[in-house]
């Protein structure tokens, strides 16, 4: 066989897949048996050992924190295409365990990426919970083929006590509910492409109603052109116009999409499993009969016949579904026999089923022992999901041609269909390999691991006994990974196999040896994906950096800092806990890969001509893609300043948050105007993990950290009681400024934004920058005030709810006509947006001679030198705004939905002046601390709020516990928003609104109150008004006769406002000293 064939061979016996689900659904509980079917670890072991977990916190924890990879091989048999059994054949599948945690749910976008396929894990008991939903949008927007895994199905029996009847009905409720989730995505997708479709279509026959006008002018022939469109209109409608079938994206057990498993118990099965077992001993036709094997189908034993629900109705006889009796109660029988230590029974069992079990492990005291040893042999879990993964997840020439579009289109409709334009696309949609091949692979994320466990590093001076056990156990393991590696046309790196073939198990050279120093040192390595090509150690290759615009070319000086060349120094196939080094990987696989530290900060799309082609030729715009843009499912949102108690150690702690930087896909690291270094993280548990990875692994000294910075934002509303308007006789939140020379008067007047509008204006404010960046770009205006994306913003998650850039003012228009009159045509008088141009603040010219649209966009002239005009106040008002939007008055945190009406300015001496390029810069200093000032109190003449940062909160608790749930959230000030039993449980679902200020260690306290029966999930929401006046001091008499003069009654908002004040160095009141009532003693 060529090495061509061996290549296309490879790519049809390679699967990529990823475990996802709700945390403590089992994943790599379930992981454990697919390794241990490779002899990775025991099979004793599995379900219990958790191996991918590698670090010792998730050890501690029992939670997955980092994705892992691992790649397992198998043998399988192969049918013909005329149904007989073909050659047995090696495969391979990558696999990637995720976490379940909602704080690392990037681990779960970047690896979704990585994969065609996902295995979606669901405890039978617990069902549906928040991530469940989450990791299934992740599979349906990139285009992953699901299996679904109801997991813990031992539960139903040992915990739930369930007949097998009842057991039936609670997994068919199941089933239906992950259909409903499925359901609710594909009508949206379907929505969204008929509104697509009909707008298409209406802009087609306005065009062709506009052409039959116009030849109807000329040839005067008005009626037969009518006709002729009509004709047409009908025409095209119908054959546009389709309806699809959605019956492929739902999982069903008789299409083989679902396994039925327990992970702890290491079983696990499909339909098929049983439908071969009782095929032949019923004389049924295996296909036919795995059809009837879920659903209303019973068997008649009488008749020996499968009767329907209406016949069975009909008949009115009292049978039990075809899956309770051939397969439920079966499973059942094990469970109760092994439990109520029925040795007869369980001999019987085993004769029945033909296993070859040891008497010994039959007599065992230990009933789990017992249990796993019968179902090992029985309804094997590597083996059932191996086969499930082969024959329902596509190999990468088919998963790419349906999955490659969407990566390159992001915007393409589900139901859309996309052709290749050009030779890269061809070898991408087809997964092509191959020297002769276009090389592309993705860098998803990047991560880091010590020198010294890099098969490099791993080379120590061993005793001759310790040689002899390591060298046959390792030439064991390098021959299972040549075995895994053929299947794939990959090879081993022989330069880092030992002179006796292992993996650097040789004795080494001493001047080779790594001191302590190099082997703790942090190697920063790409997680990757090859779509085409072969790459090799050693090649040159150029990494598109995510800002790379594909619609110029490479060597554009707008593209030239985002196109790196990089060249290739290892590669590395992931098997868990440890790297292996490869010569070269061909498309389909996932790998590591190490030469791009310092040049990728988190993504990348790696790019090259073939391998066969001339290096130092040029890349043209044809032969780059950029795939970067992965969405995040969980927005960091907790604040930390860091500072290394050793004042001396802050180039260690600069280089570590480098470090971290890049090794942590959600993190985010920035230097504060004030100097101070920040890390922003998803939620308390992520932020535990940085800092331990700071102190621990990235900057090796010690750190000491601040309280979580909380952010806020600052509104205004309209309450039923406030004090008179700061401005007599004119309306409430107007200010009359006027600059510190007199030269210039501003009248301003603050008013609440309407709802709809600011949540309009936040959801789509990705909108409002690309609208600024695209006009601006053309005459280099504000292009640097526009706050750009950074490198890792393509991971950022992208609303459902946004609109399309040339809808979005009339979406405005509409939601402002709708808010009330006085906000009627305001869309044509908007000055700017803010903060940052771009927020839910709006800045509005009601001066009679404003004239256009968002004036931010509008050409201006630039200032002049030698005397400022009412253009520079006006440049002037604007940045004011800008300044005041992102400070508010109450603790210096951006505004939320006000909006700010200029009514008039007017410049006293500005042209008759002969002011100096001094006097200039003066003018505008005082008018934008006027505006600034003038837009703040505007905001306190209404009554101020706070805005809080919101968590959404799912907890599952039993009923023993829910009243301590409540008596937790209550004291932390949160907001139960459902409550709901799952059927068929004891276990209650509570949702629940908690501030993000009140959060901390509410985790910790919600499992010590409830013993460890209950654990919160916290999901950032958005921001909520917090319906108390911070400057609230009781004023009438009922309050001053029940709080006293100082109000003794704590005001939580203004202990919120108090907190950020004091963080941030402002003024704060505040009683130093309080008194204590004296206590006369009690005389003895």
């Amino acid at each position: 066989m060529s090495k061509k064939q061996q290549f296309s061979l490879a790519s049809a016996n390679v699967r990529c897949a990823t475990l996802m689900g709700h945390v403590d659904h089992g994943k790599s509980s379930y992981a454990d048996s697919l390794l241990a079917s490779n002899a990775i670890i025991s099979s004793r072991q599995a379900g219990k050992l958790r191996y991918l977990d590698s670090r010792e916190d998730e050890q501690e924890r029992g939670i997955t924190m980092e994705s892992s990879a691992v790649s397992l091989n198998f043998k399988t048999r192969h049918l013909r295409p005329d149904g007989t059994p073909g050659d047995v054949q090696d495969c391979m599948i990558n696999l990637i365990d995720t976490p379940g945690h909602v704080d690392f749910s990037s681990e779960v976008s970047t690896a979704s990426r990585l994969c065609d396929g996902s295995l979606i894990i669901v405890d039978v008991v617990e069902g549906v919970c928040t991530q469940t939903i989450m990791v299934l949008r992740q599979a349906w927007s990139e285009r992953l083929s699901p299996i679904l895994v109801l997991n813990k199905m031992d539960r139903l029996v040992t915990e739930l006590k369930l007949s097998p009847i009842e057991a039936y009905h609670h997994l068919n409720q199941l089933i239906e509910q992950v259909n409903a989730v499925m359901g609710s995505f594909f009508a949206t997708e379907r929505m969204e492409d008929d509104q697509r479709w009909h707008e298409d279509r209406e802009r087609r026959l306005q065009k062709k109603k506009e052409e039959q006008d116009q030849k109807a002018m000329e040839s005067l022939e008005d009626a037969d052109a009518t006709t002729s469109n009509g004709e047409n209109e009908a025409a095209e409608q119908e054959d546009r116009y389709e309806e699809l079938d959605d019956e492929d994206i739902y999982f069903d057990p008789g299409r083989g999409n679902v396994i039925f498993a327990s992970a702890i118990d290491t079983w696990a099965f499909r339909l098929d499993r049983f439908s071969h077992l009782y095929a032949k001993k019923l004389g049924i036709q295996e296909r036919k009969f795995r059809k009837v094997l879920w659903g209303d189908f019973y068997f008649d034993p009488k008749s020996k016949r499968i009767i329907g629900h209406k016949l069975k109705e009909k008949q009115g006889r009292n049978l039990k579904p075809v899956f309770v009796q051939f397969v439920l109660e079966n499973i059942w029988a094990v469970y109760e026999s092994a439990e109520n230590r029925d040795q007869e029974k369980i001999e019987k069992i085993v004769k029945t089923l033909d296993l070859k079990i040891h008497p010994r492990e039959l007599k065992s005291k230990d009933t789990s022992a017992l249990v796993q040893t019968i179902f090992a042999q029985w309804l094997p879990l590597a083996s059932c999901t191996f086969g499930a993964l082969m024959s329902n997840i596509p190999a990468p020439a088919q998963a790419q041609a349906i999955r490659i579009p969407k990566m390159l289109h992001p915007d393409l409709s589900y139901f859309s269909k996309a052709e290749p334009r050009n030779p890269l696309e061809v070898d991408l949609f087809s997964a092509r390999t191959g020297p002769e091949a276009r090389r592309c692979a993705y860098v998803s994320k990047m991560f880091a691991i010590r020198r010294g466990d890099l098969p490099e590093g791993r080379r120590r001076e061993l005793t001759a006994d310790e040689m002899r056990q390591r060298g046959r156990e390792a030439r064991e393991r390098v021959q299972a990974m040549k075995d895994t590696l053929s299947a794939t046309g990959v090879t081993i790196d022989q330069s880092s196999l030992g002179a006796d073939g292992t993996n650097g198990s040789a004795v080494p050279n001493p001047s080779d040896e790594l001191t302590d120093e190099q082997k703790a040192e942090e190697v920063v390595l790409g997680f990757a994906r090859l779509y085409s090509g072969t790459l090799s150690v050693g090649q040159t290759i150029s990494a598109i950096l995510p800002k790379y615009n594909t619609a110029l070319p490479p060597n554009h000086k707008a593209n030239l800092k985002f196109k790196v060349d990089v060249t290739i120094e290892g590669l590395y196939m992931m098997m868990g806990r440890e790297l292996v080094a490869v010569a070269e990987v061909p498309a389909g696989n996932v790998f590591a890969v190490r030469g791009l530290e310092g040049i990728v900060l988190r993504n990348a799309t790696l790019c090259g001509l073939p391998s066969n082609a001339n290096q130092e030729e040029e890349l043209k715009i044809e032969d780059v893609v950029n795939l970067a843009g992965v969405s995040r499912l969980n927005s960091p949102i907790v604040r930390v300043a860091l500072e290394p108690k050793n004042p001396t150690h802050m180039s260690k702690l600069v280089e570590g948050l480098r470090l971290l930087n890049q090794a942590d896909p959600c993190v985010e690291t920035m230097v504060q105007s004030t100097g101070e270094h920040v890390i922003v993280c998803a939620g308390e548990l992520h932020l535990e993990r940085c800092l331990k990875d700071l102190r621990e692994r990235f900057a090796r000294c010690a750190i000491q950290a601040s309280p979580p910075l909380v952010p806020f934002r600052e509104t205004a509303k309209k309450a039923a009681e406030m004090p008179p308007p700061k401005t007599e006789g004119a309306q409430r939140g107007t200010i009359h400024a006027k600059t510190a020379g007199g030269q210039v008067e501003l009248t301003v007047r603050a008013v609440p934004l309407p709802t709809e509008v600011a949540d309009f204006l936040l959801i789509n404010s990705r909108i409002v920058k690309r609208l600024l960046q695209r006009e601006r770009h053309q005459d280099g205006g504000l292009a640097s005030e526009v706050m750009e994306d950074k490198e890792g913003e393509g991971a950022i998650q992208q609303d459902e709810r946004e609109v399309k850039m040339d809808v979005f003012w009339d979406k405005l228009d509409s939601l402002l006509a709708k808010s009330g009159p006085m906000w009627k045509d305001v869309t044509n008088a908007i000055w700017s947006l803010g903060p940052r141009r771009s927020g839910p603040n709006m800045l509005v010219d009601k001066r009679s001679e404003n004239n256009s649209k968002l004036a931010s966009l509008r050409s201006q002239s630039g200032p002049s030198k030698t005397a400022w005009s009412l253009a520079d106040v006006e440049e002037a008002i604007d940045t004011g705004f800008q300044l005041a939007t992102l400070q508010g008055p109450m603790c210096a945190e951006p505004m939320h939905g006000m909006a700010f009406f200029v009514e008039g300015v007017a410049v006293v001496s500005g042209e008759e002046s002969n002011a100096t390029q001094v006097n200039h810069s003066q003018m505008t200093s005082a008018v934008i601390g006027s505006m600034r000032e003038s837009c703040r109190s505007g905001l306190l003449d209404w009554s101020p709020r706070l805005m809080l940062a919101m968590y959404t909160c799912d907890i599952q608790a039993s009923t023993d516990v829910l009243g301590k749930v409540h008596a937790v959230l209550s004291r932390r000030r949160g907001r139960i928003t459902s409550e709901e039993m799952k059927e068929g449980t004891s276990f209650f679902t509570v949702g629940a609104l908690l501030p993000v200020v009140e959060s901390f260690g509410f985790a910790d306290e919600i499992r010590k109150r409830t013993s460890g029966a209950a654990s919160p999930q916290l999901v950032f929401k958005g921001y909520e008004i917090f319906d108390l006046d911070p400057y609230w001091v009781p004023r009438t008499e009922e309050e001053l006769e029940d709080l006293g003069e100082f109000g003794e009654r704590e005001n939580v908002a203004k202990r919120y406002m108090d907190r950020v004040r004091k963080r941030k160095g402002l003024f704060v009141s505040e009683r130093i000293v309080e008194g204590e009532k004296q206590r006369t003693l009690k005389s003895n």
